[in-house]
């Protein structure tokens, strides 16, 4: 069974696929956008992009710090230059240049990592980007963004364009449910209630959303009320959703698909421990590497799915 699958959601694209779309659809409205990417265009889907607009796009090669500092050097020049790769690729190999080349001066580069999470599957732990929404947020400025779906990943992808400042948009391979519809609201930084409930509130993002409707169904099942908030701006964090829920439910509980620490999970127990100290509780990748194996089956055995979500909400008092 699929994430959403219980919550009768339908299968649409995955983020990766939606944002390439969108990023083409995006070409003319945004003349000075430009692709720089580490030879995956045809996995990030900026090619896409490229076939549109071949003297827009730039491919460096498998060199991801130069990628990121070429990204640095074309918004110096005035351009929106949206660099792409792998999660892990991109945070993790070129931390440094992104640092100093995009953070430090408060470029306009917009920074996509594609394949973000466990769900990449058989591709295994070298190639799952797990810690690059830390890395992210640990950067001053830098606004950090993790998708549910197709539509609040096109939207997603345009308002990244609109921002000025540096972005990072984190977006998986699978494909995943549909949790919005085509025009519906997105803002950066105001979280979007996608389920309302009145005796805890489930805050997710990315994939992780789709399985907080499926526990919330399952809660409702027991006679639990469950809000499920798609928090998909991580920084700058809605503290007002978060505070409206926890002083509307009493008790709050985190999931994503990521480490435990340094993630959505650690900026909402912050945010929580300084508005509303209530009890939480928290779903994640934990403190460990993956390994290689069936998507589905990985979600299953590191404990992302609904019946982990429907446990921890029993767990919180």
């Amino acid at each position: 069974m699929y994430l959403g699958e219980l919550s009768g959601l339908k299968i649409g694209q995955a983020t990766r696929d939606a944002f390439g779309d969108a990023l083409k659809d995006l070409g003319d409205q945004f003349s000075t956008v430009v692709t720089v990417d580490g030879d995956v265009g045809n996995s990030t889907r900026t090619e896409v992009f490229a076939k549109a607009y071949p003297e827009r796009a730039f491919n460096v090669g498998i060199a991801e710090s130069n990628m990121v500092s070429v990204a640095g050097g074309l918004a110096s020049t005035g351009h929106i230059p949206v660099v792409a790769s792998f999660a892990a690729f991109l945070m993790c190999n070129a931390y440094d240049q992104i640092r100093m080349s995009i953070a430090f001066p408060s470029m306009n580069v917009k920074m996509v990592g594609t394949h973000a999470g466990i769900s990449i599957g058989e591709d295994g732990p070298s190639q799952m980007g797990i810690e690059d929404v830390s890395l992210a947020c640990s950067l001053p400025g830098v606004v950090v963004m993790v998708t549910a779906d197709a539509f609040s990943t096109k939207a997603a992808t345009k308002a990244m364009l609109e921002h000025e400042g540096p972005v990072y948009l984190r977006l998986g391979r699978p494909n995943v449910s549909e949790i919005y519809k085509d025009g519906d609201s997105f803002e950066i930084g105001k979280a979007n209630t996608v389920r309302e409930g009145d005796d805890v509130t489930i805050i997710a993002n990315g994939l992780m959303v789709a399985g907080a409707m499926d526990a919330a169904t399952k809660l409702a099942e027991e006679g639990v009320s469950a809000r499920v908030i798609d928090m998909h701006t991580i920084k700058p964090l809605d503290t007002d959703a978060i505070a409206k829920a926890a002083r509307e439910t009493g008790r709050i509980v985190v999931a994503e698909e990521h480490l435990a620490h340094g993630g959505l999970g650690s900026a909402v127990a912050m945010a929580v421990s300084q508005i509303d100290p209530v009890p939480m509780a928290f779903v994640n990748v934990g403190d460990c590497f993956a390994e290689s194996g069936d998507p589905q089956g990985l979600l299953d055995k590191y404990g992302l799915t609904a019946d982990a979500i429907v446990e921890a909400v029993k767990k919180v008092k």
